[in-house]
């Protein structure tokens, strides 16, 4: 990773020099600067970036799966909702007295499904270390467990990705059920403070602004760290001859699962942040569709790039926001022409197109 590779690699210089100048102005055009002039950046700007942030923290988690490893998963949603629901879950904790119902101990939820007892699942998530610890240990742990036994028996292709759907649509079911203990269809939502601060307050959002580029950049840095080390170089080898890599003695199922870990828990932690932004979550994140909008993402900007994920999530999230707030019953025929657009005329997404640019004729 030393600085001589930047140089056959702009776009990810690009992506961090971004990061680092918005880490610098949002936060400085949204709290110095008087909200009646043009250069303002309004509270509404702020919290939609971040949420844009998260989006592209999750899909360069996937392109480190799909397009190094060549697992297509149709269900990283799911890991995207299970952080999400750690932090909530620590978020609801801290309402405490100031609920509806004043519980010091139950949420709203609880108290009105008449529940006596705090569930032993919610314990400890009242500390913030611990639930940050839930945020990457429980997106591991499902995908620890489902990896294990998928790639041991060498279910790949479009049977694993199929399987992976299945896997986010049954948990969708089963957090829409009251009696899961997870607020069922309404979720969780209602949250007050975070660490002490007021989610409302600009400086909070701010603060949740630079948190989720931070976020970002480290986790593009640490995946592009696993791609160009020797490790990396084996997965990228699994991807274009998963047979002739295990023919040559490599434990394929290991470097599959050791990726799809770390890639789950990179999206934990884009849910983590996305949560206190929105203000909710509730079982529609485990939806497939949310996990298929995550391969738009990649296709568009590029699968194998890392930057280009984080860009396609960006572009794709943008014209999502601009068509349901104008025609809200045309996003859907649009992002599956999207989709269409992207395989048959820009196979190698924007980042490839941009590649192919710069290369002298």
């Amino acid at each position: 990773m030393g600085l001589p590779g930047w140089r056959h690699e702009p776009g990810g210089f690009t992506l961090l020099a971004v990061l680092a100048a918005a880490i610098l102005l949002v936060p400085l055009l949204n709290l110095a600067v008087p909200a009646d002039t043009p250069w303002h950046v309004s509270n509404y700007t702020v919290t939609l970036l971040g949420k844009y942030l998260c989006y592209a923290l999750a899909a360069v988690a996937l392109d480190l799966v799909w397009g190094y490893c060549g697992i297509l998963s149709l269900g990283h949603g799911a890991f995207f909702a299970l952080g999400g629901y750690a932090m909530g879950m620590y978020l609801m904790r801290q309402i405490g007295e100031r609920g509806v119902y004043g519980n010091p101990l139950l949420p709203d939820f609880m108290v009105f499904l008449n529940w006596q007892e705090l569930p032993w699942y919610w314990l400890g998530f009242n500390h913030f270390p611990f639930a940050m610890l839930m945020v990457v240990v429980v997106p591991a742990a499902l995908a620890f467990a489902f990896g294990y036994l998928a790639f041991r028996s060498r279910v790949s292709g479009v049977y694993l990705s199929i399987i992976t759907q299945a896997l986010t649509f049954a948990l969708m079911l089963a957090f829409f059920r009251n009696d899961m203990g997870f607020g069922g269809n309404n979720g969780l939502t209602d949250f007050k403070e975070l660490l002490g601060f007021d989610l409302q307050a600009p400086v909070t959002r701010a603060g949740l602004f630079v948190c989720s580029a931070l976020a970002l950049a480290g986790g593009y840095l640490l995946a592009r760290g696993v791609v160009r080390s020797r490790a990396g170089q084996v997965l990228i080898a699994v991807r274009d001859a998963e047979d002739r890599s295990r023919f040559l003695g490599y434990r394929v199922e290991h470097y599959k699962l050791a990726v799809f870990v770390l890639s789950a828990m990179l999206t934990g932690i884009a849910g983590a942040l996305y949560v206190p932004q929105v203000g909710i979550i509730n079982p529609g994140e485990f939806a497939p569709l949310n996990s298929i909008e995550m391969v738009v993402w990649v296709a568009l900007g590029g699968r194998g790039t890392l930057y280009g994920a984080a860009l396609g999530a960006g572009v794709v999230n943008y014209l999502k926001t601009v068509l349901t707030g104008a025609l809200p019953e045309v996003w859907l025929f649009f992002l599956g022409g999207l989709f269409m657009l992207v395989t048959v005329a820009l196979p190698l997404g924007v980042a490839g197109l941009l590649a192919r640019r710069r290369k002298p004729a």
